[in-house]
């Protein structure tokens, strides 16, 4: 039987719930929601019978979720097909015609079959008097998802095949052929070496324009036709990954599995389980692929030779880590980290810096895996098994891109080659670019501080992937573009861009990518004083990424926590966060974000009275900074020599940072050098300049709509003798007063939703929103839902005017 699926659930808008799924799923994690939602096509009754039926081991992640009908809600299409076997046999036949033409490959081409075969569609309307489907210009259109899977199901084997024959014979045109194979395909009686080669070639084609959920459907058929076992084992690895990149995940892990292939569940781990341990299987997969790695033909796992390409320079020559390549199962750019480096390691082997652009081949199969165990540990923080790979790397002459040889380099200590293919990575960020080689660019300016090319990057990647129907590498691009956002102060942005990624994560089964944005979240809700949401989003990054080795988002989560410390005057307790985390291993902690946070750390250690450790810390930034010379790294080193000088000469150091942050874009770490600057001023009596600098300081955090940072300028300006104006409203904008996530709370009510569905929206617990709604309502000055609704449509009819 050829299984007939609906198309999936759009993935940036969560459906309603019911009754009948919202009790079921009130105690499973946002992931699994938004999983089964998508593996029943949106259907609340189907979502509602699959739970139950799942294991132990699927509602944690660790196992796919099934994704054949019948074990999807076997109910419900009993019920569905007890509808239309009730119909006259000529409707249900024309109903079967429908369902094959539209799915999993849509054809159009049921109003020619019709013709050709002389049906008459008068018959459709029994289907539509039963309220089953009705007949349209461009065809039939079923009542749902699940009545169209039934209409096929109930056809017998013969009368399938049938369809799929007469609609093959109706498909002549020039760009018909892929659905002309999948019918002819989807036709056969049994195994053919001919129509396997068919639909093979078929998929291909279908890949190359971007319609990889066809490329699929037509590699997964090519594999049941064809009688060679190993050709059949090649076809699935294929057909696991077009699914992987069109976003299927639970499918592609379950192909994965049947294809008996240990380096694609590699890669497929790297983005769903242990990093750890998708390390290791992929570094096996190098030693076994390495050996006849030329004898072998293309694979699908190997990179287009746009990303190839981006190692050709001469700053690449240098790298010690392989070429991140784009596969059919995408390069993980959210392993390849926004890092920044640390005091001089040893180098890694000189063999790796003798490769030179002339020896530089296609990708092959070992390449790609050794550029995934790359990036797995340099997800995990384990530098250890980085220069693992680099030696891998330099045995089989590999050359990496600018951003992989870059991070190598920085992690060394061999700052200026860093920089020269930092430079080079970063400049590969023209529109239209490959998804991969954009969010390398996107990383590697984000190394670089410049953040406005980062955030350029990463929206032209996202871009680039949908056009070429990869969506799977939108919340990818997303994950740094995150970093950008909460440097330039642009929270209410940076958090929907993010919540709304995080549901793409889900969607598409990138549980990893999930713990990033999730602890990426944690950033932006300390940044805006949302203290409950950041202490639960931390909580879940941390918990996720410990169990799984994942360094970096635990590390994010730690670093959320203490911004959290930090930004409400609680120093010692900042400062301890920050010293733990500079102290934690790979799998929990990272060297990146231990850079990253050095200012920070610097001013909790200073506000605490320990600045031995602080001026450690600072002496390897400042290196860095004064390396890449990035406007705003070299401002906050400048904040940093501040802090640690003793009284009149601070004031110098705090004017050079504030110039300097005038030529950079960290608009909100230039505010938090305004508030230092005036506190200091004020410590020592230079009262009028100190005002300037403290409501200069606060106008920008009420902007940015940092409550906490604010409250800390206020303080300041009280202790001058100054008054310090209250939060400032717009009179028209009664919602100016809210956080970024309050705002998010509030117009979901207001569109009706319970704070049950909003908790299921956000990832957060009930018991978080209705804090978030207390605050609302308090900060509003109003006492029911119907005040609220009339308070936002007021607030938006301006805009919408």
């Amino acid at each position: 039987m050829t299984p007939v699926n609906p198309p999936p659930l759009d993935r940036t808008s969560p459906p309603q719930r019911t009754d009948a799924w919202r009790q079921p799923a009130a105690g499973i994690s946002e992931g699994v929601r938004v999983r089964v939602l998508r593996a029943v096509y949106g259907d609340q009754r189907a979502a509602a019978e699959l739970l139950p039926r799942l294991t132990e081991r699927q509602l944690t992640g660790t196992d796919p979720f099934p994704t054949a009908p019948a074990e999807l809600a076997p109910a419900l299409l009993r019920e569905h097909r007890a509808e239309i076997r009730a119909l006259p046999d000529d409707t249900r036949l024309l109903l079967l015609l429908a369902a094959a033409d539209q799915y999993p490959v849509s054809t159009d081409a049921f109003l020619r079959a019709v013709v050709a075969a002389r049906l008459d569609t008068r018959c459709l309307d029994a289907a539509e008097a039963a309220g089953i489907a009705h007949a349209g210009a461009g065809g039939v259109a079923f009542r749902d998802a699940w009545t169209r899977i039934a209409a096929y199901e109930t056809g017998t084997p013969a009368d399938r095949r049938d369809v799929h024959r007469l609609l093959a014979r109706v498909l002549r045109g020039e760009g018909e052929t892929p659905s002309r194979s999948w019918h002819r395909g989807a036709g056969a009686l049994g195994p053919s070496g001919r129509l396997a080669a068919e639909l093979s070639a078929a998929a291909g084609r279908a890949a190359d324009t971007g319609r990889l959920a066809v490329a699929r459907t037509l590699a997964e058929r090519a594999a049941a036709l064809c009688p060679d076992p190993a050709e059949q084992h090649r076809l699935t690895a294929r057909a696991a990954a077009y699914a992987w990149r069109s976003g299927d995940g639970d499918r592609a892990r379950r192909l994965a599995s049947t294809a008996a292939d240990d380096a694609l569940s590699g890669v497929l781990a790297l983005r769903t389980g242990n990093a750890t341990e998708a390390f290791d299987a992929l570094l096996i997969g190098v030693g076994v692929a390495a050996p006849t790695a030329s004898d072998r033909g293309a694979s699908p796992l190997a990179a287009p030779p746009s990303v190839a390409s981006s190692a050709a320079t001469p700053a690449a020559s240098r790298a010690a880590t392989p070429a991140a390549s784009r596969t059919a199962i995408p390069a993980g750019p959210r392993a390849v980290t926004p890092v920044g480096p640390r005091a001089a390691t040893p180098a890694i082997p000189g063999a790796l810096t003798s490769v030179t652009p002339s020896t530089i081949t296609s990708p092959t199969p070992a390449t790609h895996l050794l550029a995934r165990a790359t990036e797995a540990a340099i997800y995990t923080g384990d530098l250890r098994r980085l220069r693992e790979a680099a030696r891998v790397a330099g045995r089989l002459g590999v050359v990496a891109p600018g951003t992989l040889g870059g991070l190598v380099a920085a992690f060394d200590g061999r700052y200026a080659d860093a920089r020269d293919l930092l430079k080079s990575a970063a400049g590969r960020c023209g529109p239209g670019g490959d998804p991969t080689v954009l969010i390398h660019a996107a990383i590697a300016a984000l190394l670089l501080g410049d953040h406005t090319r980062a955030a350029t990057a990463t929206v032209r990647a996202a871009a680039s992937a949908r056009a070429r129907g990869t969506p799977v590498t939108v919340p990818q691009a997303m994950e740094f573009r995150a970093y950008a956002d909460f440097w330039t102060g642009r929270p209410r942005a940076g958090e929907a861009a993010a919540t709304d990624a995080l549901w793409q994560a889900h969607a598409t089964g990138q549980d990893n990518g999930a713990c990033h944005l999730q602890a990426a979240l944690a950033m932006f809700a300390a940044l805006t004083g949302d203290a409950d949401v950041c202490r639960e989003r931390a909580a879940t990054a941390r918990s996720y990424a410990l169990a799984r080795g994942l360094g970096l988002p635990a590390a994010l989560a730690q670093w959320a926590l203490a911004f959290l410390d930090l930004s409400s005057g609680r120093f010692a307790a900042a400062a301890a966060r920050l010293r733990a985390l500079a102290g934690f291993g790979p799998g929990h902690g990272h060297r990146a974000i231990r850079h990253l946070a050095t200012p920070h750390y610097v001013e909790a250690a200073v506000r605490t009275g320990d600045t031995r450790v602080a001026r450690v810390a600072h002496a390897d930034y400042e290196r860095w900074a004064g390396t890449v010379r990035s406007p705003d790294d070299l401002a906050l080193s400048a904040r940093c020599r501040a802090l640690l000088a003793p009284g009149e000469e601070a004031v110098d150091h705090y004017r050079t940072a504030l110039h300097l942050h005038s030529r950079g874009t960290r608009d909100f770490e230039r505010a938090r050098t305004e508030l230092l600057f005036g506190s200091a001023l004020r410590r020592l009596r230079r009262r009028t300049e100190a005002r300037d600098r403290l409501h200069s300081a606060l106008e920008a955090f009420d902007s940015f709509g940092a409550p906490h940072c604010a409250t800390q300028a206020r303080t300041e300006l009280r202790a001058l003798g100054t008054p310090a104006a209250p939060f400032r409203t717009a009179p028209d904008s009664p919602t100016a007063t809210l956080t970024a996530q309050q705002l998010l709370v509030a117009r979901m009510a207001a569109d009706g939703a319970t704070n049950r569905e909003i908790a299921a929206r956000l990832a957060l617990s009930p018991r978080t929103i209705d804090h978030h709604l207390r605050g609302v309502f308090t900060r509003l000055g109003i006492r029911s839902r119907i005040e609220l609704v009339r308070l936002l449509t007021e607030s938006d009819e301006p805009e919408s005017g």
